[in-house]
């Protein structure tokens, strides 16, 4: 699964969620739109209720990308 796709999920069942990152807080709609095709693109894994992370070379998980926030 890549980024694309766990994005394109949580807009589809409308999640309440915001992803969070070193620059703020966003909705999963408003990362489609700004996200480069290259990141979005990358290997990643939802944990949900918790984070989305990238998937490395080695098939292990990476970086965390966004930590998952519940809206107020």
């Amino acid at each position: 699964m890549n980024l694309r796709d766990i994005l394109n999920k949580l807009v589809e069942t409308d999640e309440t969620v915001l992803l969070s990152d070193r620059n703020g807080d966003w909705e999963a709609s408003a990362l489609l739109e700004k996200l480069s095709a290259p990141m979005l693109k990358r290997a990643a894994h939802l944990q949900p209720g918790m984070y989305i992370a990238e998937i490395n070379a080695g098939g292990y998980l990476g970086e965390v990308l966004y930590r998952i926030k519940q809206k107020t």
